[in-house]
């Protein structure tokens, strides 16, 4: 059987546990700021993510709305929109990297960190016990 006109990797997975698994590596992501995982799950979540990136830049409501229905989560749809999108307006495309790290122990698959390019800072208020 040919491959021809086939895209993107199926994870040893079905349809709804890939997108289960690219919404959960995008969540991570989002709350985190950096997440390890290996490199074919790593190559299929950057254009997830940064497709939902550049709907969350745009800021109105339908986009913000499309961005919480893609990952499923509000919080993480509304950390999104309201403090990473804003950090990343100063860049088009190219949000993420994308860089090997090791050789996982147990089957020697290759492992790689998924970051975002700019330092994304959380917000300090909210972490700032009060006196």
């Amino acid at each position: 059987m040919h491959r021809h006109g086939y895209q993107g990797r199926k994870l040893h997975r079905d349809g709804a546990q890939r997108t289960a698994l690219l919404r959960g590596l995008s969540i991570s992501l989002i709350e985190h700021g950096k997440v390890e995982t290996t490199l074919p799950k790593a190559k299929e979540v950057v254009p997830f993510l940064e497709v939902l990136i550049t709907k969350a830049k745009k800021g109105d409501l339908a986009s913000q709305r499309a961005v919480i229905g893609a990952l499923n989560s509000p919080q993480a749809g509304s950390m999104l929109v309201d403090l990473v999108a804003p950090q990343l307006a100063g860049r088009d495309s190219g949000h993420l990297r994308i860089k090997r790290s090791r050789l996982r122990v147990g089957d020697n698959a290759q492992l790689a960190h998924v970051s975002f390019v700019d330092e994304i800072k959380r917000n300090v208020a909210e972490k700032a016990e009060p006196v």
